[in-house]
């Protein structure tokens, strides 16, 4: 019986190949993004992939007052068994923004931005499922942090808005423990191919992240995938409060 899968960030990226592989086995995949036509490129590339169904919802998570509306649909025609909160990015990576302000201004604007994009759109997108019933008992919900949540990002605010979702994942495990539902973590290390660093990657920075890694290679969207089937499966119905590092041994990860 096809599972009830549904994930955000869907439109690109590492969001992206997860709703692929999930429809590659056959689920129905609810893909969330704020781009409509990137979502709806995705869907039909999960369609292709072999899943049951593909529903494109357009919504940004960072709008609270937009989240209940968007799910509603989704949810009236059952709970979720895998819920992944792929959606993210890094404010501080907006030169435009930077050029703008400077000092505390700049600062804010970032931590805030930051604290929006990582913290906001997964906690609008779990509690809006438990608020509309959308969670089904033994679900698996796996929710996104950084190799930056252990050694810094540059700015702090990105490392410091991934690791605020380390501890909301153990209070979350908590709640949802006597349902059957697992909730995890996955940090993931460099990850290339993705539009993540916005054409900020030098050749000499992608070569010194590489470089850190024990097996000689950055990861890939696959390798992130991967991890979330796994932990979406029953081979890990034991696992949950966890944070799987993905990141080919990278120095100061774990």
């Amino acid at each position: 019986m096809p599972r009830r899968v549904i994930v955000s960030g869907a439109s690109s990226g590492i969001g992206a190949r997860i709703a692929e592989d999930f429809g590659a086995a056959g689920d129905d995949v609810v893909l969330v993004a704020r781009r409509r036509d990137r979502l709806d490129e995705v869907a039909a590339a999960v369609l292709k992939a072999g899943a049951a169904s593909a529903t494109a919802v357009e919504v940004d998570l960072t709008e609270t007052a937009d989240v209940l509306g968007a799910l509603t649909a989704a949810v009236a025609t059952g709970p979720f068994d895998v819920v992944v909160a792929a959606a993210g990015g890094n404010a501080a990576l907006d030169a435009d923004a930077a050029a703008e302000r400077g000092g505390t201004a700049w600062a804010a604007w970032h931590w805030e931005g930051n604290f929006r994009a990582n913290v906001l759109t997964a906690v609008n997108l779990v509690e809006g499922l438990r608020e509309l019933d959308g969670i089904a008992r033994g679900a698996a919900i796996t929710l996104f942090s950084s190799i930056a949540a252990y050694r810094g990002s540059g700015s702090g605010s990105y490392a410091g808005s991934k690791a605020a979702l380390h501890p909301y994942a153990y209070d979350l495990a908590g709640a949802l423990g006597r349902t059957g539902a697992r909730v995890n973590v996955v940090a993931p290390g460099y990850i290339a191919d993705t539009e993540f660093f916005r054409g900020q990657m030098s050749q000499t920075r992608h070569e010194t992240l590489t470089g850190q890694t024990l097996i000689g290679r950055a990861g890939t969207p696959e390798d992130v995938s991967a991890t979330v089937q796994w932990l979406s499966s029953p081979a890990a119905r034991h696992v949950t409060g966890q944070i799987i590092q993905v990141n080919g041994g990278a120095a100061l990860g774990h």
